[in-house]
């Protein structure tokens, strides 16, 4: 899969919601229920961070709920590439990009959200044929203000901004005319998974669908 033909699936996940949630997934048994309830709140398309043991396995479960779109997140290796792919993921994104990393997406034909943060960085995706990527620490690169800087001189390029994201300045980010969506971990917090609240997820999905 070219960089162009990665570019334009990413682009198509990202304009299933205006929210990707950013998953941390430590009980593979809380997968299933949790993406239900996010797709049922709205939100088809699932970031699954590599973060823990249990990822791969929530990959393989979430990829059965209808109407989700579940990728992988924090892809580091190509071998991070292939497991993602293997469990069912059907995009991927990274925190930066390396030509290693980059091969392994293209060769494995699997949609990749590459990280910038620099404008630099979102020049060199772009001479390799990336138009869409993801704005990463959005915040603590500058925010909203960093993102429609780099915007002005490099509009060809739209964006997924992550990284301090929150149901406060999300509306911020998705004004500017190169953000396509933001990725954000509030619609799935930790004390909710403990505690199994689904329902309460589902709130916290329709609310985050319904931002504009």
């Amino acid at each position: 899969m070219t960089p162009a033909e990665q570019s334009r699936r990413a682009a198509e996940v990202c304009m299933l919601a205006p929210v990707v949630p950013v998953l941390v997934i430590e009980d593979p048994e809380h997968a299933l229920p949790l993406a239900r309830a996010l797709v049922a709140g709205g939100l088809p398309a699932l970031e699954v961070t590599l973060r823990t043991p249990a990822a791969i396995d929530a990959i393989r479960a979430m990829s059965e709920v209808p109407g989700g779109v579940v990728g992988a997140g924090t892809l580091l290796t190509p071998a991070d590439v292939k497991a993602a792919k293997a469990a069912g993921a059907k995009f991927g994104v990274s925190p930066g990009a390396t030509e290693r990393l980059l091969d392994a997406c293209e060769d494995e034909g699997l949609a990749l959200l590459p990280g910038a943060a620099t404008a630099t960085e979102v020049m060199v995706l772009l001479e390799k044929g990336y138009t869409v990527q993801k704005f990463f620490p959005a915040e603590a690169s500058g925010g909203a203000p960093a993102l429609k800087a780099i915007g002005a001189p490099i509009p060809q390029v739209r964006f997924c901004p992550t990284g301090g994201v929150t149901l406060a300045n999300a509306r911020e980010y998705l004004s500017l005319s190169n953000t396509l969506c933001v990725g954000g971990s509030w619609v799935a917090p930790k004390e909710r998974l403990v505690k199994g609240d689904w329902a309460g997820i589902e709130a916290l999905a329709r609310e985050a669908a319904a931002l504009s």
